[in-house]
C-alpha cells in the first residue's frame, strides 16, 4: 500500500512538471530564429498565401490565444495539425513512437544486463587483466560517436560480412507484417508472424549494438564501484569470515548491494539513449520518433516540437518514478 500512496502521489507531482514543460517550450519554440511559415511556402509565396498559411494554422491569433487552444487541445488529447505535413501530429507521433521506444527499451535492458553481470566479475577480480580488459572496452565504447559506430558496424556486418540486412528500414516489406504498436518485432510477436519477427529482429541488431555500446561504460562503471564498496565492507567480511557459503554471500549481500544504485542511473541513461536515437535513426533509416522530431525542429514546425519535448519529460518523470521504486525494493533502508 506504501508503493501505491507513493506512485499515486508521485502522478499527481507530475501535472505541475509537465505544466512547466509546455509552458516554456511553446514560449521556447517562438523565439527560435525562423519562421515555419516562410519555410514551408519557399520564397515564391505571395503575402495572401502566407496569411492564408497563418490563418490555417492558427499563428494568426495573439500568443495567448494561440497558447489556450493548444493546452485545451492537450486536454482532449489533440497535439494540434503539423505545419509541415498538414497531418495530425497525435497520428504521426503514434507512427514514430513506438519503433524508437522498441529501440530504446531493448538497447538498456541489454546494456543494463551486460553491465551488471560484467560490473560484478570484474570487482570480484579487481585490478586483474580481465577487470582492466573490461574497462577499458568499456571506456573505448563510450568515446566512440554514435554516428561513426554506426556506420562502421554497417561497413563491417552489412558491406563486410554480409551478415545483417541493408540499413534501409525495420523489416523487410513481403513479411506482410500487420502494424498494432509501430514497435514491429512486438507487432510480429502479438499476431505470430514468425517471418516478420525474425526479420524484425535482423533489422533491430545493428542498431541496438550501437545504442548498446553507447550506453553501457556508465551502467558498468557503477554496479563496478558499488560492488567493491561491498566487497570492502565490514559486514561483507564478517559474513565471510563465518564461512557463509560463496553463492549466498554474492546473492544475499553483493548482489542486492551492488545494484542499489542502478535504477536510478539507468534511468539518467534512458533518457540519454532516447537524445542519442536521433543520429542511430538517420544512420540505419529508421524512421523513428527521434528523426520525427528533429526534422519538425528543422523546419520550425510548433506543434512537432511542442509535442516531441511533452513526450520525452513524459517518459523521463515515468522512468524515474520507475526507478524509485525498483531502488526503494532494492534497499530497506529507504523509505517511500
Amino acid at each position: 500500500m506504501r508503493i501505491l500512496r507513493f506512485v499515486a502521489r508521485r502522478l499527481l507531482q507530475l501535472i505541475p512538471v509537465l505544466l512547466g514543460v509546455v509552458v516554456l517550450t511553446f514560449l521556447l519554440v517562438r523565439v527560435l530564429p525562423g519562421d515555419p511559415i516562410r519555410t514551408i511556402l519557399g520564397p515564391n509565396a505571395t503575402a495572401a498565401d502566407e496569411a492564408a498559411a497563418r490563418a490555417r494554422f492558427g499563428l494568426d491569433r495573439p500568443l495567448w490565444r494561440q497558447f489556450t487552444d493548444y493546452l485545451g487541445g492537450l486536454v482532449t488529447g489533440d497535439f494540434g495539425t503539423s505545419i509541415q505535413s498538414g497531418q495530425s501530429v497525435g497520428s504521426e507521433m503514434a507512427l514514430r513512437i513506438g519503433p524508437t521506444m522498441e529501440l530504446v527499451v531493448l538497447a538498456v535492458a541489454i546494456a543494463v544486463v551486460i553491465a551488471t553481470v560484467a560490473g560484478l566479475w570484474s570487482a570480484r577480480h579487481a585490478n586483474r587483466a580481465g577487470d582492466h580488459g573490461i574497462r577499458v572496452l568499456a571506456l573505448i565504447g563510450n568515446s566512440m560517436p554514435e554516428f561513426w559506430l554506426g556506420l562502421v558496424l554497417i561497413l563491417v556486418g552489412y558491406a563486410g560480412l554480409g551478415w545483417f540486412p541493408a540499413p534501409s528500414g525495420r523489416v523487410d516489406p513481403d513479411t506482410d507484417l500487420t502494424p498494432i504498436t509501430g514497435a514491429d518485432a512486438l507487432d510480429a510477436l502479438l499476431t505470430g508472424n514468425m517471418p516478420a519477427l525474425t526479420s524484425a529482429l535482423w533489422h533491430l541488431a545493428l542498431p541496438v549494438l550501437t545504442l548498446v555500446i553507447a550506453i553501457v561504460a556508465p551502467l558498468l562503471r557503477s554496479v563496478r564501484a558499488s560492488a567493491l564498496e561491498v566487497l570492502r565492507s565490514e559486514p561483507y567480511a564478517a559474513a565471510e569470515a563465518h564461512g557463509l557459503p560463496g553463492r549466498l554471500l554474492r546473492r544475499g549481500y553483493l548482489v542486492r548491494a551492488a545494484l542499489v544504485r542502478l535504477p536510478s542511473l539507468a534511468a539518467l541513461v534512458f533518457g540519454f539513449a532516447i537524445g542519442s536515437t536521433v543520429l542511430i535513426e538517420y544512420v540505419y533509416s529508421w524512421q523513428g520518433f527521434g528523426q520525427w522530431a528533429l526534422r519538425g525542429l528543422l523546419y520550425r514546425d510548433y506543434p512537432v516540437v511542442q509535442a516531441s519535448v511533452l513526450v520525452i519529460a513524459l517518459c523521463y518523470v515515468v522512468v524515474f518514478l520507475i526507478a524509485d521504486v525498483v531502488h526503494a525494493m532494492l534497499d530497506p533502508r529507504v523509505r517511500i
